[in-house]
C-alpha cells in the first residue's frame, strides 16, 4: 500500500481539489464524468483526475461501473477502518519477516563464533559501509548498560551519534564525551553539545584527539576509520568503517587514554562562543607543533581547525614572543609552557 498525498499532515480546507471533490461527490451522492466535475468545480481536468485517484486510492471514492468513469463516496469511517487494517496488515508482515531475518541469521551466529575464536585475529572484526556500522552501533547502545566514553578526533561528527547518546541517556545511562576544541567554535556543533550536556551528558574539549573511539560499559571498543587514512569514521573510498575491538588489553588502553585526556581536558559550559576558555591549552599544543616543524597546514589539521584560524593563532604568538620565524616561536612557546607547569 502507497503512502498518498491526502495523508501529508494538514488537514482538508477549502480550494484543496481533494476536499473540493470528496465535498461535491458526497453532496451530488455520485460522480457521473470526471469532467462535468471539474467544469462544475473550476478545476482543470488534470487536477480533477488526480484528485480522484487520490481518493480512490484513499478508500474516500469507490468504482461504481465497468469502465470506472464512474464514482460513489465512501463513509469516512469505513475507508478509515479499511486503510488501518490494511496497514496493520502490513505491519505484521514486516515483523514477522524481521522475526525470519533474526532466526535465520542467528543459525548461523555460533559458526561466526566458533570461526572467530579459532582465528588470532579475532580481537579486531572489520565493519565497512553506512548500514553496517549504524547497525552495530544501534546493537551496542541497546546492549549498553552503565556507561559510554567517547573521543570524538578531528573530522568527527558528533551529529552522527548524537541521537544514540540522547537515547542512552534517557535510559539513565552515563555519558562522556570529549571533543576538539574546534567544537567550542562550530555553532551547529555547539547548539548539538548542549542538547546533550542538557539531557545530562559531560562534555570536554582538549587541543588534540588522536582517533575518535567509543568504549561501551568500559568493555567494548568502537574505533571509527581504523581501515582508511580518515580519522573521521570514513575510509578514502568514501565509506563509513569501524573497528569493533574485544581484546581486554587493548579496551584497557583506551580507557587510561581517555581518563588521561579526559583529566587534562577543559568542560564544555553553556554556548560560549570560541576559544576564550581554552586559549592557553590551544596555543601551547600549536606551539608544541610548531617547534616540530608542521606546516601551518598540517597544524590546522591535527588541531581540527581552519588554517586560516590557525595561522591567527600562530601570528599572535609570533607577535607575542617577538620571534622572527615559525619554528623560533614554537621553541620559545613550549619552552615558556613548559617552564609555567614545571
Amino acid at each position: 500500500m502507497s503512502v498518498t498525498t491526502l495523508f501529508t499532515g494538514r488537514s482538508p480546507a477549502d480550494g484543496d481539489p481533494v476536499t473540493d471533490i470528496y465535498r461535491y461527490a458526497a453532496r451530488k451522492g455520485v460522480i457521473e464524468a470526471v469532467e462535468v466535475a471539474a467544469e462544475d468545480l473550476g478545476l482543470s481536468l488534470r487536477e480533477a483526475h488526480e484528485a480522484v485517484a487520490n481518493l480512490v486510492e484513499s478508500r474516500l471514492l469507490r468504482v461504481d461501473d465497468s469502465e470506472g468513469r464512474r464514482f460513489v463516496p465512501v463513509d469516512p469511517e469505513l475507508a478509515s477502518a479499511s486503510l488501518v487494517s490494511s496497514v496493520e496488515r502490513e505491519i505484521y508482515q514486516r515483523r514477522e519477516l524481521i522475526d525470519q531475518i533474526r532466526e535465520r541469521m542467528g543459525a548461523f551466529r555460533s559458526e561466526y563464533g566458533d570461526a572467530g575464536r579459532s582465528s588470532a585475529a579475532s580481537a579486531v572484526e572489520y565493519l565497512v559501509g553506512a548500514m553496517e556500522v549504524r547497525g552495530f552501533l544501534k546493537m551496542a547502545g541497546d546492549a549498553c548498560r552503565d556507561e559510554v566514553l567517547a573521543m570524538q578526533a578531528a573530522g568527527g561528527d558528533v551529529e552522527d551519534l548524537s541521537q544514540m547518546y540522547l537515547t542512552l541517556l534517557a535510559r539513565g545511562v552515563t555519558v562522556r564525551i570529549i571533543c576538539q576544541h574546534r567544537s567550542r567554535a562550530d555553532v551547529s556543533t555547539r547548539m548539538l553539545l548542549k542538547r546533550l550536556t542538557d539531557a545530562g551528558a559531560a562534555v570536554f574539549t582538549v587541543s588534540h584527539v588522536p582517533r575518535s573511539a567509543v568504549v561501551f560499559d568500559r568493555a567494548l571498543v568502537v574505533m571509527f576509520g581504523v581501515e582508511g587514512d580518515g580519522e573521521d569514521g570514513v575510509e578514502d573510498n568514501g565509506e563509513a568503517s569501524v573497528a569493533r575491538v574485544h581484546n581486554h588489553g587493548i579496551a584497557k588502553f583506551l580507557l587510561d587514554l581517555f581518563n588521561h585526556l579526559w583529566e587534562t581536558a577543559t568542560p564544555l559550559e553553556g554556548v560560549e562562543v570560541g576559544y576564550a576558555n581554552v586559549a592557553d591549552d590551544l596555543q601551547q599544543a600549536i606551539a608544541s607543533l610548531m617547534a616540530k616543524g608542521y606546516t601551518d597546514e598540517v597544524v590546522a589539521r591535527k588541531l581540527g581547525m581552519s588554517v586560516r584560524s590557525c595561522r591567527r593563532h600562530i601570528a599572535m604568538l609570533m607577535r607575542d614572543l617577538d620571534a622572527t620565524s615559525r619554528f623560533q616561536a614554537g621553541v620559545q612557546a613550549a619552552r615558556r609552557y613548559l617552564g609555567a607547569a614545571g
